[in-house]
Protein backbone atom coordinates (compact mmCIF):
# COMPACT_ATOMS: atom_id res chain seq x y z
CA UNK A 1 0.00 0.00 0.00
CA UNK A 2 1.74 3.39 -1.21
CA UNK A 3 2.32 5.86 1.82
CA UNK A 4 0.66 9.32 0.65
CA UNK A 5 3.86 11.95 0.06
CA UNK A 6 2.35 14.33 2.91
CA UNK A 7 3.72 11.74 5.86
CA UNK A 8 7.13 11.54 4.46
CA UNK A 9 9.75 13.68 6.06
CA UNK A 10 11.30 16.41 2.88
CA UNK A 11 14.87 15.89 2.85
CA UNK A 12 15.73 19.42 2.88
CA UNK A 13 13.97 20.07 6.08
CA UNK A 14 16.19 17.29 7.25
CA UNK A 15 19.70 19.22 5.80
CA UNK A 16 17.88 22.77 7.62
CA UNK A 17 17.82 20.67 10.86
CA UNK A 18 21.39 19.68 10.72
CA UNK A 19 22.63 23.08 9.66
CA UNK A 20 20.92 24.79 12.48
CA UNK A 21 22.12 22.57 14.80
CA UNK A 22 25.95 23.15 13.39
CA UNK A 23 25.47 26.57 13.64
CA UNK A 24 24.58 26.28 17.08
CA UNK A 25 27.51 24.27 18.19
CA UNK A 26 29.96 26.48 16.59
CA UNK A 27 28.45 29.68 18.53
CA UNK A 28 28.76 27.57 21.74
CA UNK A 29 32.47 26.95 20.63
CA UNK A 30 33.11 30.13 19.76
CA UNK A 31 31.21 31.71 22.34
CA UNK A 32 33.26 29.31 25.45
CA UNK A 33 36.86 30.24 24.03
CA UNK A 34 35.45 33.79 24.19
CA UNK A 35 34.75 33.37 27.65
CA UNK A 36 37.77 31.23 28.24
CA UNK A 37 40.19 33.72 26.72
CA UNK A 38 38.55 36.99 29.08
CA UNK A 39 39.04 34.55 32.08
CA UNK A 40 41.99 33.96 31.28
CA UNK A 41 43.44 37.75 30.38
CA UNK A 42 41.57 38.87 33.66
CA UNK A 43 43.11 36.26 36.29
CA UNK A 44 44.73 37.57 39.39
CA UNK A 45 48.65 37.58 39.52
CA UNK A 46 49.75 34.31 41.07
CA UNK A 47 49.78 35.38 44.72
CA UNK A 48 53.79 34.91 46.28
CA UNK A 49 54.67 31.95 48.25
CA UNK A 50 54.81 33.18 52.08
CA UNK A 51 52.19 35.96 51.16
CA UNK A 52 50.18 36.43 54.39
CA UNK A 53 46.73 35.09 54.57
CA UNK A 54 43.94 37.94 53.64
CA UNK A 55 43.40 40.35 56.99
CA UNK A 56 39.87 40.10 58.71
CA UNK A 57 37.68 42.92 57.82
CA UNK A 58 38.30 45.94 59.82
CA UNK A 59 35.70 46.01 63.09
CA UNK A 60 35.12 49.83 64.55
CA UNK A 61 34.64 50.20 67.54
CA UNK A 62 33.83 53.86 68.73
CA UNK A 63 35.23 54.89 71.84
CA UNK A 64 34.87 58.60 74.07
CA UNK A 65 38.00 59.11 75.37
CA UNK A 66 38.03 61.68 78.35
CA UNK A 67 39.76 65.14 78.21
CA UNK A 68 43.57 64.81 79.73
CA UNK A 69 43.15 65.37 83.27
CA UNK A 70 47.13 67.30 82.56
CA UNK A 71 46.31 68.99 79.94
CA UNK A 72 47.78 72.38 80.19
CA UNK A 73 45.79 75.15 82.14
CA UNK A 74 45.54 78.81 80.78
CA UNK A 75 46.41 81.56 82.92
CA UNK A 76 44.06 84.38 82.95
CA UNK A 77 47.02 87.27 81.51
CA UNK A 78 47.21 84.35 78.04
CA UNK A 79 43.19 84.32 78.21
CA UNK A 80 42.94 87.66 78.69
CA UNK A 81 45.30 88.52 75.43
CA UNK A 82 43.40 86.39 73.28
CA UNK A 83 39.99 87.96 74.12
CA UNK A 84 41.37 91.39 73.86
CA UNK A 85 41.09 91.81 70.03
CA UNK A 86 37.43 89.78 69.13
CA UNK A 87 35.67 91.47 72.38
CA UNK A 88 36.28 95.12 70.93
CA UNK A 89 33.55 94.18 68.20
CA UNK A 90 31.10 97.04 68.11
CA UNK A 91 28.45 94.66 67.41
CA UNK A 92 28.14 93.24 71.02
CA UNK A 93 26.80 96.44 72.06
CA UNK A 94 26.71 96.42 75.85
CA UNK A 95 29.16 93.28 76.23
CA UNK A 96 29.54 91.55 79.54
CA UNK A 97 30.94 88.11 80.40
CA UNK A 98 33.15 85.49 82.24
CA UNK A 99 35.28 82.62 81.35
CA UNK A 100 36.49 79.94 83.86
CA UNK A 101 38.66 76.82 84.33
CA UNK A 102 36.46 74.21 85.91
CA UNK A 103 39.05 71.43 86.61
CA UNK A 104 40.79 74.65 89.23
CA UNK A 105 37.83 76.68 89.61
CA UNK A 106 39.70 79.91 88.93
CA UNK A 107 38.13 82.94 86.69
CA UNK A 108 40.38 83.32 84.00
CA UNK A 109 38.52 86.55 82.59
CA UNK A 110 36.04 88.58 83.04
CA UNK A 111 34.61 91.82 82.35
CA UNK A 112 31.54 93.60 84.12
CA UNK A 113 30.37 89.67 85.10
CA UNK A 114 28.83 90.45 87.94
CA UNK A 115 25.98 92.92 86.21
CA UNK A 116 22.97 91.25 86.11
CA UNK A 117 21.71 91.57 82.55
CA UNK A 118 18.50 89.91 80.52
CA UNK A 119 19.91 86.42 79.61
CA UNK A 120 17.18 85.43 77.13
CA UNK A 121 16.93 81.44 76.74
CA UNK A 122 20.21 81.71 78.59
CA UNK A 123 17.48 81.36 81.97
CA UNK A 124 17.00 78.00 81.21
CA UNK A 125 20.45 76.76 81.93
CA UNK A 126 19.21 77.87 85.73
CA UNK A 127 15.93 76.31 85.34
CA UNK A 128 17.95 73.13 83.89
CA UNK A 129 20.30 73.17 86.45
CA UNK A 130 17.65 73.29 89.51
CA UNK A 131 15.75 70.44 88.22
CA UNK A 132 18.08 68.38 87.89
CA UNK A 133 19.89 69.00 91.26
CA UNK A 134 16.44 68.64 92.86
CA UNK A 135 14.33 65.86 91.23
CA UNK A 136 15.40 62.51 90.32
CA UNK A 137 15.94 62.01 87.04
CA UNK A 138 14.29 58.90 86.50
CA UNK A 139 11.03 60.87 87.50
CA UNK A 140 7.95 60.52 85.59
CA UNK A 141 4.29 62.36 84.89
CA UNK A 142 1.45 60.35 85.41
CA UNK A 143 -1.73 61.71 82.96
CA UNK A 144 -4.90 59.58 84.35
CA UNK A 145 -8.93 59.43 83.26
CA UNK A 146 -11.02 59.12 85.74
CA UNK A 147 -14.96 58.25 85.50
CA UNK A 148 -17.62 60.54 86.15
CA UNK A 149 -21.26 60.49 86.21
CA UNK A 150 -23.09 58.95 83.08
CA UNK A 151 -20.57 57.70 81.08
CA UNK A 152 -18.20 60.83 81.69
CA UNK A 153 -14.64 60.18 81.07
CA UNK A 154 -12.67 62.91 82.70
CA UNK A 155 -8.80 63.43 81.38
CA UNK A 156 -7.01 64.93 84.80
CA UNK A 157 -3.86 66.87 83.93
CA UNK A 158 -0.58 66.71 85.79
CA UNK A 159 1.56 69.17 84.31
CA UNK A 160 2.72 67.10 81.30
CA UNK A 161 3.03 70.04 78.06
CA UNK A 162 4.75 66.62 76.16
CA UNK A 163 1.53 64.53 76.55
CA UNK A 164 0.72 63.83 72.61
CA UNK A 165 -2.06 63.53 70.22
CA UNK A 166 -0.16 61.64 67.58
CA UNK A 167 -1.54 57.92 67.27
CA UNK A 168 0.65 54.81 68.46
CA UNK A 169 2.78 54.89 65.77
CA UNK A 170 3.02 58.20 64.50
CA UNK A 171 5.84 60.62 64.62
CA UNK A 172 6.11 62.84 67.71
CA UNK A 173 7.86 66.15 68.60
CA UNK A 174 8.97 65.26 72.17
CA UNK A 175 10.67 62.27 72.89
CA UNK A 176 9.18 59.42 74.14
CA UNK A 177 6.23 60.92 75.43
CA UNK A 178 2.80 59.83 76.80
CA UNK A 179 -0.43 59.48 74.41
CA UNK A 180 -3.43 60.37 74.95
CA UNK A 181 -4.24 57.30 71.81
CA UNK A 182 -3.08 55.06 74.42
CA UNK A 183 -5.79 56.32 76.93
CA UNK A 184 -8.25 55.92 74.34
CA UNK A 185 -7.09 52.30 74.19
CA UNK A 186 -7.07 51.44 77.83
CA UNK A 187 -10.74 53.03 77.98
CA UNK A 188 -11.79 50.83 75.53
CA UNK A 189 -10.12 47.59 76.76
CA UNK A 190 -12.01 48.51 80.26
CA UNK A 191 -15.53 47.72 78.42
CA UNK A 192 -16.94 51.08 80.03
CA UNK A 193 -19.05 52.60 77.42
CA UNK A 194 -18.34 56.39 77.09
CA UNK A 195 -20.64 59.36 76.33
CA UNK A 196 -18.90 62.05 76.91
CA UNK A 197 -15.44 63.44 77.77
CA UNK A 198 -14.56 66.29 80.84
CA UNK A 199 -10.89 67.74 81.39
CA UNK A 200 -9.32 68.68 84.76
CA UNK A 201 -6.75 70.79 85.36
CA UNK A 202 -5.92 70.29 89.24
CA UNK A 203 -2.28 71.54 90.39
CA UNK A 204 -1.65 74.49 88.83
CA UNK A 205 -2.25 78.08 90.26
CA UNK A 206 -2.06 81.80 89.49
CA UNK A 207 -2.05 83.79 86.04
CA UNK A 208 -1.48 81.64 83.18
CA UNK A 209 0.99 83.97 81.45
CA UNK A 210 3.35 86.05 83.04
CA UNK A 211 2.41 90.24 82.30
CA UNK A 212 5.95 90.80 80.82
CA UNK A 213 4.78 88.75 77.94
CA UNK A 214 3.64 89.66 74.83
CA UNK A 215 0.17 87.97 74.08
CA UNK A 216 1.31 87.95 70.24
CA UNK A 217 3.83 85.51 71.39
CA UNK A 218 0.99 82.76 71.18
CA UNK A 219 0.19 82.89 67.96
CA UNK A 220 4.12 83.60 67.23
CA UNK A 221 4.54 80.01 68.21
CA UNK A 222 6.65 81.23 71.43
CA UNK A 223 4.01 80.27 74.41
CA UNK A 224 1.34 79.01 75.20
CA UNK A 225 -1.59 79.99 78.39
CA UNK A 226 -0.24 77.54 80.57
CA UNK A 227 -2.02 74.92 82.59
CA UNK A 228 -1.84 71.27 83.83
CA UNK A 229 -2.83 69.85 81.23
CA UNK A 230 -1.79 70.41 78.06
CA UNK A 231 -0.92 68.27 74.78
CA UNK A 232 1.75 68.93 72.33
CA UNK A 233 2.78 72.07 74.55
CA UNK A 234 -0.70 73.70 72.90
CA UNK A 235 0.91 73.75 69.35
CA UNK A 236 -2.01 73.88 66.75
CA UNK A 237 0.68 71.50 64.35
CA UNK A 238 1.99 69.12 66.89
CA UNK A 239 5.38 68.26 64.35
CA UNK A 240 6.04 72.26 63.60
CA UNK A 241 8.45 73.56 66.26
CA UNK A 242 7.60 77.00 65.60
CA UNK A 243 3.31 76.62 65.57
CA UNK A 244 1.11 78.86 66.67
CA UNK A 245 -0.36 77.90 69.98
CA UNK A 246 -3.52 77.42 71.06
CA UNK A 247 -5.70 79.63 74.01
CA UNK A 248 -7.01 77.04 75.60
CA UNK A 249 -4.94 73.96 75.47
CA UNK A 250 -6.63 71.76 78.80
CA UNK A 251 -9.96 71.92 76.32
CA UNK A 252 -7.92 71.10 73.29
CA UNK A 253 -6.38 68.03 74.63
CA UNK A 254 -10.06 67.27 75.86
CA UNK A 255 -10.97 67.32 72.34
CA UNK A 256 -8.35 64.70 71.36
CA UNK A 257 -9.21 62.59 73.71
CA UNK A 258 -12.88 62.78 72.61
CA UNK A 259 -11.78 62.20 68.50
CA UNK A 260 -9.88 59.25 69.79
CA UNK A 261 -12.44 57.86 71.19
CA UNK A 262 -14.91 58.77 68.60
CA UNK A 263 -17.20 60.43 71.06
CA UNK A 264 -18.86 63.93 69.84
CA UNK A 265 -21.04 65.66 72.65
CA UNK A 266 -19.38 68.28 73.60
CA UNK A 267 -15.99 68.73 76.14
CA UNK A 268 -16.08 70.71 79.34
CA UNK A 269 -14.29 71.38 82.22
CA UNK A 270 -15.20 70.04 85.51
CA UNK A 271 -14.08 68.58 88.68
CA UNK A 272 -13.04 65.15 89.55
CA UNK A 273 -15.45 63.65 91.60
CA UNK A 274 -14.16 62.52 95.12
CA UNK A 275 -12.79 58.70 94.88
CA UNK A 276 -13.35 58.64 91.13
CA UNK A 277 -11.96 55.73 89.47
CA UNK A 278 -9.30 55.50 87.21
CA UNK A 279 -9.59 53.87 84.15
CA UNK A 280 -6.41 54.64 82.50
CA UNK A 281 -3.11 56.33 83.00
CA UNK A 282 -0.21 57.12 80.93
CA UNK A 283 3.16 58.36 81.81
CA UNK A 284 5.57 60.64 80.40
CA UNK A 285 9.36 60.14 79.18
CA UNK A 286 11.86 60.69 82.15
CA UNK A 287 12.14 64.24 83.54
CA UNK A 288 16.10 63.93 82.04
CA UNK A 289 14.74 63.41 78.45
CA UNK A 290 12.27 66.41 79.16
CA UNK A 291 14.90 68.38 80.32
CA UNK A 292 16.68 67.39 77.20
CA UNK A 293 13.80 68.57 75.36
CA UNK A 294 13.31 71.62 76.81
CA UNK A 295 16.95 72.46 76.42
CA UNK A 296 17.77 71.43 72.33
CA UNK A 297 14.21 72.62 71.41
CA UNK A 298 14.60 75.75 74.10
CA UNK A 299 11.05 75.42 74.97
CA UNK A 300 9.54 77.96 76.87
CA UNK A 301 6.68 75.74 77.69
CA UNK A 302 8.18 73.01 78.79
CA UNK A 303 10.70 75.08 80.98
CA UNK A 304 8.04 76.70 82.53
CA UNK A 305 6.34 73.81 83.57
CA UNK A 306 9.20 71.86 84.67
CA UNK A 307 9.96 74.69 87.13
CA UNK A 308 6.03 74.25 88.13
CA UNK A 309 6.85 70.50 88.58
CA UNK A 310 9.69 71.48 90.65
CA UNK A 311 8.03 74.09 92.92
CA UNK A 312 5.22 71.21 93.85
CA UNK A 313 8.03 68.85 94.22
CA UNK A 314 9.57 71.51 96.86
CA UNK A 315 6.25 72.42 98.44
CA UNK A 316 5.95 75.54 97.00
CA UNK A 317 2.95 76.79 94.78
CA UNK A 318 2.64 75.10 91.86
CA UNK A 319 2.57 78.48 89.75
CA UNK A 320 4.79 81.02 87.23
CA UNK A 321 5.89 82.43 90.58
CA UNK A 322 6.05 79.74 92.24
CA UNK A 323 8.55 78.16 89.90
CA UNK A 324 10.69 80.60 89.49
CA UNK A 325 11.27 80.97 93.41
CA UNK A 326 12.10 77.22 93.68
CA UNK A 327 14.70 77.59 90.84
CA UNK A 328 16.19 80.30 92.51
CA UNK A 329 16.21 78.81 96.06
CA UNK A 330 17.77 74.92 94.55
CA UNK A 331 20.76 76.65 92.80
CA UNK A 332 21.22 78.45 96.13
CA UNK A 333 20.68 75.44 98.51
CA UNK A 334 23.64 74.13 95.94
CA UNK A 335 26.15 76.77 97.19
CA UNK A 336 25.55 79.14 93.97
CA UNK A 337 25.41 82.61 93.99
CA UNK A 338 22.07 83.84 93.17
CA UNK A 339 22.03 87.02 95.72
CA UNK A 340 21.89 89.20 91.94
CA UNK A 341 19.52 86.95 90.03
CA UNK A 342 15.76 87.74 89.49
CA UNK A 343 13.70 86.14 87.30
CA UNK A 344 10.12 86.41 86.49
CA UNK A 345 9.83 83.28 84.62
CA UNK A 346 11.81 80.07 83.58
CA UNK A 347 11.94 79.82 79.88
CA UNK A 348 13.76 83.84 79.47
CA UNK A 349 10.78 85.15 77.45
CA UNK A 350 10.51 87.97 79.77
CA UNK A 351 12.96 90.88 79.50
CA UNK A 352 12.22 91.32 83.16
CA UNK A 353 14.75 88.15 84.24
CA UNK A 354 17.66 89.63 85.28
CA UNK A 355 21.08 87.46 85.55
CA UNK A 356 24.99 88.15 86.06
CA UNK A 357 27.27 86.79 83.70
CA UNK A 358 29.01 85.12 87.21
CA UNK A 359 26.19 82.71 87.57
CA UNK A 360 25.48 81.39 84.45
CA UNK A 361 29.22 80.26 84.19
CA UNK A 362 29.58 79.41 87.79
CA UNK A 363 26.43 76.96 86.88
CA UNK A 364 27.79 75.85 83.54
CA UNK A 365 31.68 75.37 85.55
CA UNK A 366 29.74 72.95 87.61
CA UNK A 367 28.70 70.73 85.10
CA UNK A 368 32.15 70.11 83.96
CA UNK A 369 34.03 69.90 87.45
CA UNK A 370 33.28 70.13 91.32
CA UNK A 371 30.66 68.61 93.80
CA UNK A 372 27.87 69.68 91.78
CA UNK A 373 28.85 67.81 88.48
CA UNK A 374 27.35 64.38 88.98
CA UNK A 375 23.84 65.60 88.89
CA UNK A 376 24.42 68.34 86.32
CA UNK A 377 26.68 66.37 83.53
CA UNK A 378 23.51 65.52 81.60
CA UNK A 379 23.00 69.63 81.12
CA UNK A 380 26.16 68.91 78.85
CA UNK A 381 24.52 66.62 76.04
CA UNK A 382 21.81 68.68 75.60
CA UNK A 383 23.83 72.03 74.68
CA UNK A 384 23.77 72.31 70.44
CA UNK A 385 27.37 71.82 68.99
CA UNK A 386 28.63 74.59 66.97
CA UNK A 387 28.37 74.31 63.35
CA UNK A 388 26.82 71.21 63.90
CA UNK A 389 22.95 70.86 65.72
CA UNK A 390 20.14 72.67 67.05
CA UNK A 391 20.44 76.44 67.87
CA UNK A 392 23.87 76.34 66.46
CA UNK A 393 23.73 74.76 63.04
CA UNK A 394 24.18 77.42 60.89
CA UNK A 395 26.49 79.24 63.31
CA UNK A 396 29.81 79.10 63.30
CA UNK A 397 31.75 78.83 59.87
CA UNK A 398 34.52 75.92 59.86
CA UNK A 399 35.70 78.30 57.44
CA UNK A 400 36.12 81.30 59.41
CA UNK A 401 35.37 80.23 63.10
CA UNK A 402 37.99 77.65 64.88
CA UNK A 403 34.68 76.83 67.40
CA UNK A 404 33.10 75.07 65.41
CA UNK A 405 32.56 71.77 66.34
CA UNK A 406 34.61 72.46 69.60
CA UNK A 407 31.94 75.16 71.34
CA UNK A 408 29.21 73.47 72.72
CA UNK A 409 26.83 76.38 73.98
CA UNK A 410 23.34 77.36 74.58
CA UNK A 411 21.94 80.33 72.71
CA UNK A 412 19.62 82.96 73.75
CA UNK A 413 18.04 85.72 71.71
CA UNK A 414 15.51 88.68 72.20
CA UNK A 415 15.17 91.99 70.98
CA UNK A 416 18.31 93.67 71.18
CA UNK A 417 19.80 90.93 73.61
CA UNK A 418 22.02 88.12 72.19
CA UNK A 419 23.56 85.42 74.89
CA UNK A 420 26.05 82.16 74.40
CA UNK A 421 26.87 80.60 78.09
CA UNK A 422 28.69 76.80 77.12
CA UNK A 423 31.49 75.25 77.20
CA UNK A 424 35.09 75.29 74.72
CA UNK A 425 37.87 72.52 74.77
CA UNK A 426 41.14 74.65 73.82
CA UNK A 427 43.60 73.19 71.21
CA UNK A 428 45.42 71.83 74.32
CA UNK A 429 42.94 69.92 75.47
CA UNK A 430 41.68 72.19 78.59
CA UNK A 431 37.86 72.44 78.96
CA UNK A 432 36.58 76.08 80.01
CA UNK A 433 33.13 77.00 80.60
CA UNK A 434 32.24 80.76 79.34
CA UNK A 435 28.80 83.67 79.78
CA UNK A 436 28.81 85.97 77.09
CA UNK A 437 26.03 88.40 77.27
CA UNK A 438 25.25 91.00 74.03
CA UNK A 439 22.88 93.87 74.43
CA UNK A 440 21.54 96.57 72.71
CA UNK A 441 22.36 95.52 69.27
CA UNK A 442 21.04 93.44 66.53
CA UNK A 443 20.82 89.72 67.23
CA UNK A 444 21.98 89.29 63.64
CA UNK A 445 24.82 91.37 64.27
CA UNK A 446 25.74 89.87 67.52
CA UNK A 447 25.66 86.60 66.95
CA UNK A 448 29.10 86.49 64.84
CA UNK A 449 30.50 88.52 67.10
CA UNK A 450 29.99 86.76 70.24
CA UNK A 451 30.83 83.38 68.58
CA UNK A 452 34.25 84.95 67.26
CA UNK A 453 34.53 85.52 71.63
CA UNK A 454 33.93 82.04 71.73
CA UNK A 455 35.72 80.61 69.00
CA UNK A 456 39.04 82.43 70.61
CA UNK A 457 38.82 80.14 73.34
CA UNK A 458 39.13 77.79 71.13
CA UNK A 459 42.59 78.86 69.59
CA UNK A 460 43.99 79.44 73.50
CA UNK A 461 46.84 78.19 74.47
CA UNK A 462 46.93 80.96 76.66
CA UNK A 463 50.12 79.77 78.91
CA UNK A 464 51.39 83.27 79.12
Amino acid sequence: MAVPPASQPPKRRRRGLRIALVVILVLLLAGGGVAGWWVYTHRSDPVPDGTPAQPSPVAVAPVIKAVPSNAPAPTATGVRKQLAEPVKDAALGEFTGQVSDPTTGAVLWADGAGEARTPASNAKILTAAAVLLTLPHDKKITTKVVLGDDGQAILVGAGDPTLATAGEDDETFYTDPARIADLADQIRASGRNVTSVAYATPGFTGPNMDRTWDKRDVEGGDIAPLSSLMADAGRRDPLDEYSPRTDDPAAEAGRALADALDVHSKVEAADVPSGAQTVATVESAPLVTRVGDMMRFSDNVLAEMLSVELAEATGREPSLSGGVDAVVAALGKAGFDVDDVTLRDASGLSYGDKVPAAALDQVMSATVAGDNSPKLRSLLDTLPVAGGTGTLADRFDPKKNAGAGWVRAKTGTLTGVTSLTGVVQTVDGRVLSFALMSGGTSPEDARPAIDQVAGALRECGCRG
